[in-house]
């Protein structure tokens, strides 16, 4: 589907009927990412349309010249979300970068969320500044390497904690041909202005919606440490730091991550019902 909204198109899937909630996909992926491992949480469960945008410069969304700052992007999702969503509140789930951008949509429109998910999110905008761990692998797959084109085993042992097929097949299906349509022009244009130019959280007041922090203790990329400090904005907040998991930790803890999801499913219909 197509939402043309002023200077820019974004494309998106929707799946099922009910309460929306907008899926914000890692950097430089696309929807998929969020399809592939939220979908399957939703395969029993009705009363929700879930909302799979490409991010401008990501997947078939492309890259316009007038955006060339954090802020922008934020404005656009701000006006794809009104039109996606007239006179509706929504949820959010935001992975990595998704979970960056989903904060600066709480921080300008609070009262338009119902509730927040956020799976290993960007804290700190600015690399060298997180509080990372080394990484490591935890538990490895000789034998499955061994299978694996050079280029391709180098990168799946300097991003799997847990080295499985699964992990490998998503990083094949979802991750490679995300990166081969990247518009890396414009993504690196919007690199010199990655960071908002306010500080996203600063919020006016605490956001009272079900919240979810599900993050990896071996997260090389995001970390988990600097995530935190963030805890007393979401009184209404679940955190979750996992061991044996690393950026991959929607594949790698599958089972847990998948049933976080849930139980913060539940909480959000409580909250826009008004039972809790």
């Amino acid at each position: 589907m197509k939402c043309n909204l002023k200077g820019i198109t974004i494309e998106y899937d929707v799946i099922g009927e009910g309460k929306p909630v907008i899926m914000l996909h890692g950097w430089p992926l696309d929807h998929r990412i969020m399809t592939r491992n939220f979908e399957p949480i939703f395969e029993n469960r009705d009363g929700w349309k879930r909302i799979y945008p490409d991010l401008p410069g990501m997947g078939r969304t492309p890259g316009v010249d007038w955006v060339s700052s954090q802020d922008q992007i934020l404005e656009v999702m701000l006006d794809f979300i009104a039109n996606v969503a007239p006179g509706q509140s929504v949820s959010i789930a935001g992975f990595s970068y998704g979970g960056y951008l989903a904060r600066g949509v709480v921080h300008r429109r609070a009262a338009v969320v119902d509730g927040l998910c956020l799976i290993a999110p960007i804290v700190l905008s600015h690399h060298d500044e997180r509080t990372l761990p080394d990484h490591i692998s935890l538990l490895e797959d000789q034998a499955l390497v061994a299978t694996l084109d050079e280029n391709i085993a180098a990168a799946f042992q300097g991003f799997a904690v847990v080295q499985s097929r699964e992990l490998l097949d998503s990083m094949l299906a979802v991750g490679g041909p995300a990166r081969e349509i990247a518009d890396y022009d414009f993504l690196s244009r919007l690199e010199k202005n990655f960071a908002f130019s306010f500080e996203v959280d600063q919020l006016p007041e605490p956001f009272g919606g079900p919240t979810l922090f599900f993050m990896g203790r071996q997260d090389a990329s995001c970390g988990y440490r600097d995530a935190w400090s963030l805890i007393e904005n979401f009184p209404r907040g679940t955190f979750v730091v996992m061991d044996r998991a690393g950026h991959g930790l929607m594949v790698e803890q599958k089972s847990l991550f998948e049933n976080l999801v849930k139980e913060w499913l539940d909480r959000v219909e409580e909250y826009s019902t008004g039972v809790s």
